[in-house]
């Protein structure tokens, strides 16, 4: 409470927009009067009712009470931005608040200070900016402090809330939410250790989380694999994250095994254990203890390495000392490149549809663009995913053959593409208890950042105080004014060097936050829309999961891995004993388990990639608002996938043109996604090979030779030349011209005339460069070579001002200039003008001039000079 300047403030009014009721219906605007009550973790705005009707029974007056007051729950780590407005024309003071849930909430304060909107705002921003985890929600969350109104999406969350979900504090044991996921058990149900499958093996060497801190401590690796090959091999995976098995088909055991990039980098590393190791799980399936000894009847084998990275960032991530797979040394799989974006591209598609949601409550009327919606491309990453997905699971359940999955760290899109493919290959895992065993497997197990990834710790980047809030008041004469002014003016000089203190970061951690748990949960929605009889769960069971994932009540989704979050198992309590303590309001009704079993899918679901729709009950908006258009939904084109590829050759990141097969759609050659593939690594098996690069360097010389030719082309052009350029007695850059070229150049110029008849000889193949002599009366000087060795003469008078014979490199004999004489301080002029350097002439010399003969004589060698007919270095701009 020490961080709280006020705890409660009376008379506050709470704008908001309402959820549509209706699929075809658009948010409404709603404003209610209340009290706001600020805690360490929440803000929680009282709205009660102004109209009562008086009873006689205090009982029945308290119960009607209670029916007449709703509570809005805002959890501090779920607010993005908290913004201090200026004040309105009816005198109020605004603070808008936006959160993660896709609420937008403005609060109006009667008074800015004193318990109003000022210290309302630094409250929220001191108890929202954390330092550590443990001084998140879970750490306090007892059940008798429960808010009986934790998730403001769902109606029927209240009740669910307030059921009694086990919660545990820092004495009680661990509840059974945390005991849920056995990895033991689990591996078992898919048939690890049964009669018909003896391939694979638990493991203890991650036990104390050596091998791989953000690995699980236990592994399953292939039986023929020793634990010692297995931490060999574990030093050439990025973060230790060696291959690790995470799904085993129920039928034909196909595998789904996950890791993170090779430490391949630009030496072309490579690691024998690494090879065995991918080799023996591509190879579970032929062992004579295996379910199946020979391949399956019908099915081809195409056992594959997903890297669900674009090629780009395959490529970038090979100077960093990583990269992927060289499919030489893998000689059993092939390999296929998914082109899933980044955190930092999922970011951003996510933050323009907030920026339209904002847009939209800010205009009168409250018309959502779609432009915006289509430039987030949204739809186009969460069809990426599961086309991606529906790669592996075809690959799984049709060719019965394995798939190792990898990204750069293996911790987010790895989860999602392995996630998506189990919930669609196994129906156990489309069962409550199921998907809670999978999100616990793949996400949490498995190392999925939760804590930077949600940005539970905050950042005090996200609290904004607008210029006009802060206007120094001035009319007070006296040392009170100047006083508060001074006082003003300290602080900001103070939260300056704080902010300079802690930019860095505050903007390192920024650049953590991405939605990948979002999208999982997106893609799962959009494969229960296609099957919603398949699901167990229904669409608020996500809805709620979604919410908890930011609320950071439980102790599940506020870790980055499983060895951070294994001390805190007796301080915490579980999500899914939330969420499974009230079971009723999440069950699906037109759930039918029999259809698995008796249909002619096999339990497998093989959806449609680009039947993809706005999750619009998440975004708080209408269906035919955000869905309405088949503009927005046209966007969902699949994965350009590139694959398999078998070898170096077939790689686009090792030749320029490699082999490409698109699932959805077809790339076109000369799409900007195929010339980046073009730009490439290695290309042989004995090492990387740099042709890519190459020729890139050579695209880049003919470049410079063409610009170079232009701008040859424009001087002479501006010289008054007219000559065809491009043709090969002229081109300078013809390195075929092997006879010799002196005698076709004029005997005066001085870049021919200083070559000795014992020099030329052995300069028949070099390329000699033609003067470029104008047709017109001008001409360039390039007789008046100032490093001419040629030897002047002539005896020059000057003055000591000129700088015509200033060059201290030029041979020629000069005599010392006369002292006495006076330069000529009338300007000369000419009979006609020319704009031109091409059509400068000297027609007419001056007949007749007041000064001596001596300096007119010189004055028409400065303009022989200038017109390059004389042998004197020419300098008019004084270089020299």
């Amino acid at each position: 409470m020490d961080t709280l300047r006020v705890a409660r403030v009376e008379n506050v009014i709470l704008e908001q927009f309402v959820p549509p009721s209706t699929t075809d219906g658009q948010p409404k605007r709603d404003r209610n009067t209340g009290t706001l009550h600020l805690t360490p973790h929440h803000l929680i705005f009282s709205q009660t009712s102004p109209s009562r009707k008086p009873t006689e029974d205090p009982n029945q007056h308290h119960h009607q009470q209670q029916q007449q007051q709703i509570e809005t729950w805002i959890p501090y780590p779920s607010i993005t931005l908290l913004t201090r407005l200026p004040q309105s024309i009816s005198g109020l003071y605004p603070l808008r608040i936006e959160t993660k849930y896709f609420d937008n909430y403005v609060l109006l304060f009667e008074k800015d200070r004193d318990g109003g909107s000022e210290d309302v705002w630094q409250s929220v921003k001191d108890c929202a900016v954390k330092n550590s985890v443990e001084q998140l929600h879970a750490f306090f969350y007892h059940s008798t402090t429960r808010p009986k109104q934790p998730n403001p999406q769902s109606d029927a969350s209240s009740s669910s809330a307030s059921a009694s979900a086990s919660a545990s504090t820092s004495s009680n044991p661990p509840s059974n939410g945390w005991s849920i996921y056995n990895p033991r058990n689990e591996f078992t149900r898919q048939g690890l250790g049964s009669d018909k499958n003896k391939s694979w093996r638990l493991t203890d060497i991650n036990r104390e989380y050596q091998l791989s801190q953000t690995y699980p401590n236990k592994l399953v690796a292939p039986t023929r694999i020793s634990d010692s090959t297995l931490s060999y091999a574990s030093k050439y995976r990025s973060k230790g994250r060696i291959p690790a098995l995470s799904y085993l088909h129920w039928a034909n055991k196909a595998s789904i095994t996950r890791s993170s990039q090779p430490m391949v980098g630009l030496k072309n590393s490579r690691s024998a254990q690494d090879e065995r190791l991918v080799e023996c799980i591509f190879s579970t399936h032929l062992y004579p203890e295996a379910a199946y000894s020979s391949p399956v009847y019908g099915a081809t084998t195409t056992n594959l390495i997903i890297d669900a990275r674009p090629t780009t960032n395959a490529m970038a991530n090979v100077a960093m000392g990583a990269g992927t797979e060289n499919m030489e040394n893998y000689k059993l799989g092939k390999k296929a490149y998914l082109g899933i974006d980044n955190i930092h591209v999922m970011r951003n598609s996510l933050k323009i549809i907030i920026e339209a949601i904002r847009e939209t409550e800010s205009k009168p009327s409250g018309i959502l663009d779609r432009t915006l919606l289509r430039k987030s491309n949204w739809l186009k990453h969460i069809s990426t995913i599961l086309d991606g997905s529906l790669i592996i699971i075809r690959n799984i359940h049709l060719n019965a053959s394995h798939v190792l999955i990898h990204c750069s760290d293996g911790w987010d899109r790895t989860a999602q593409l392995s996630a998506v493919s189990q919930v669609c290959l196994d129906p156990y895992y489309r069962t409550i208890e199921g998907f809670n065993v999978l999100i616990e497997k793949d996400f949490l197990s498995f190392g999925h950042k939760f804590l930077d990834r949600s940005g539970h710790l905050s950042s005090e980047k996200i609290f904004v105080l607008t210029e006009n809030n802060e206007q120094d008041s001035d009319e007070d004469e006296g040392g009170a004014g100047a006083g508060a002014g001074a006082s003003r003016a300290a602080q900001a000089f103070f939260a300056t060097v704080q902010k300079t203190l802690s930019s860095s970061s505050s903007t390192s951690h920024l650049k953590e936050v991405s939605p990948v748990f979002h999208q999982f949960l997106d893609c799962t929605r959009q494969i229960q829309r296609q099957y919603p009889e398949r699901f167990q769960f229904n669409e608020q069971y996500l809805l709620d999961i979604y919410y908890h994932l930011y609320s950071c009540q439980f102790g599940t989704f506020i870790f980055n891995n499983e060895r951070e979050r294994q001390s805190y198992l007796t301080k915490t309590a579980s999500v899914w004993d939330h969420l499974n303590g009230n079971k009723s309001n999440y069950l699906n009704e037109t759930y039918d388990p029999k259809i698995d079993k008796e249909n002619d899918d096999q339990g497998v679901l093989l959806f449609d990639p680009k039947n993809v729709k706005f999750w619009f009950r998440l975004f708080r908006r209408g269906d035919e608002e955000m869905n309405g258009s088949t503009i927005v939904l046209s966007q969902a084109q699949g994965v350009d996938s590139i694959g398999p590829i078998t070898s170096t050759e077939d790689d686009p990141i090792s030749i320029p043109n490699g082999l490409a097969r698109a699932v959805s759609p077809p790339i076109n050659v000369d799409s900007p996604a195929k010339r980046q593939v073009g730009l490439g690594l290695p290309a042989s098996g004995s090492g990387w090979n740099w042709s890519g690069a190459f020729n890139v360097v050579q695209s880049a010389g003919r470049q410079i030779k063409t610009i170079s030719q232009d701008a040859i082309n424009q001087l002479k052009a501006e010289a008054g030349e007219v000559e065809d350029f491009n043709s090969n007695n002229n081109d300078p850059w013809n390195n075929n011209l092997k006879e010799n070229k002196t005698s076709q150049l004029s005997a005066n110029d001085p870049l021919i005339s200083t070559i000795t008849p014992q020099q030329q000889p052995n300069d028949l193949g070099r390329k000699e460069y033609k003067p470029y002599i104008p047709k017109t009366n001008f001409r360039i000087p390039s007789e008046t070579n100032p490093w001419s060795s040629s030897n002047f003469n002539e005896t020059i008078t000057k003055p000591t001002t000129s700088r015509i014979n200033s060059n201290p490199w030029s041979t020629a004999d000069r005599s010392v200039p006369d002292p006495n004489a006076i330069p000529d301080p009338k300007p000369r002029s000419t009979d006609t003008f020319s704009p031109s350097l091409s059509n400068l002439s000297l027609k007419d010399k001056p007949k007749t001039s007041s000064v001596p003969s001596a300096l007119a004589n010189d004055d028409d060698e400065l303009i022989r000079a200038a017109m390059g007919e004389d042998k004197k270095a020419w300098d008019p701009l004084g270089a020299l």
